[in-house]
């Protein structure tokens, strides 16, 4: 039979465990070696505007998690959060508020109150760059739109701003947020008998840096050609949603008006238009087409928009088929 430990010896093993146990414990949240402290998280850029609201800055800022939800709404706080640099203004302080966020696979959804239309135009492009900036940091984000009060953000010419992402804004050293860069496009439009495609080169076309060039190119097929012998092959009063890229596959979302054909041309002019336009840069290869997301549509009862659409050679018009 084994003997009963007395009440003061158990006392004693204890006096001498305990300790044992909780410098274990510690070294468990300690680097032993240096005595630094080791979070779960990582290190983010945080962005902010500066006072003269002129550009965006970024601060670090250590994550406590490593899980992709918490680190987003840690994310989400900071951009409320007043920094302790009193020369920047935390874009989620001013006079609006985020009424909620949605996140579905790689799309996250914020959506605000109408209070955010009320900021002026240079200060709302500063603001939604703070916020893509950080936000697309967060794993598995990889585009960002912005609604108000359910609805899809508009910017100052009536057009949605659509999906985005980071790389749609550039590095803000200074007062490079206003910039404008040139582009040389290639664009097809339609014959004058709507059945095939004329390449209309337009060279040094000024954009602001701040949008993509993929929309772009969607937005300058929407506003028709500017040289003779090329004829519009889009609904002008098309709206684009979103226009994005992923994996050399650009992804154009736009509005029903898209669906309504005022011009005399083929349905594969009007969608060849737009795949062999987009083609034409260096980082795409394909093109899908939704309407408000939406692509198990027929385009004129005869294009299914479920397919992913290739550059179409055989539709160019050549000078051979021009003196025909």
């Amino acid at each position: 039979m084994q003997p009963k430990l007395s009440q003061m010896k158990l006392s004693k093993i204890f006096r001498i465990v305990l300790p044992i146990l909780c410098i274990a414990l510690l070294c468990n949240l300690t680097s032993c070696g240096n005595g630094e402290y080791e979070t779960a998280g990582r290190t983010y850029e945080v962005y902010y505007v500066n006072n003269e609201e002129t550009r965006v800055v970024s601060n670090e800022y250590q994550t406590v998690t490593e899980d992709s939800e918490e680190v987003l709404d840690e994310l989400i706080a900071q951009l409320g959060t007043i920094p302790s640099r009193m020369e920047y203004k935390a874009p989620l302080a001013e006079n609006f508020q985020l009424l909620g966020y949605t996140w579905d696979g790689e799309q996250l959804t914020l959506n605000f109150d109408r209070d955010y239309k009320e900021m002026g135009s240079i200060k709302e492009v500063l603001v939604r760059a703070a916020i893509v900036r950080t936000l697309s940091q967060v794993e598995n984000v990889r585009y960002i739109s912005f609604t108000v009060q359910g609805e899809p953000l508009m910017d100052n010419g009536g057009a949605a701003v659509g999906t985005m992402s980071a790389d749609m804004f550039i590095d803000n050293a200074g007062d490079e947020i206003n910039t404008y860069e040139k582009v040389n496009l290639h664009l097809y439009f339609a014959n004058e008998n709507g059945d095939r495609l004329v390449e209309e080169n337009q060279r040094n076309v000024e954009y602001n840096s701040n949008i993509s060039v993929e929309k772009l190119v969607v937005e300058k097929l929407i506003e028709g050609p500017h040289s003779d012998g090329a004829y519009p092959t889009v609904n002008p009063e098309t709206k684009v949603i979103s226009v994005t890229v992923n994996d050399r596959i650009c992804y154009v979302n736009l509005d029903e008006a898209f669906l309504t054909q005022p011009y005399n041309v083929t349905s594969d002019v009007t969608i060849y238009s737009i795949t062999n336009s987009l083609v034409e840069l260096p980082n795409i290869n394909k093109v899908q087409i939704s309407i408000n997301g939406e692509t198990a549509l027929l385009y004129k009862e005869s294009l299914s928009l479920t397919t992913i659409f290739e550059r179409n050679l055989d539709l160019i018009e050549t000078e051979d088929l021009k003196s025909e």
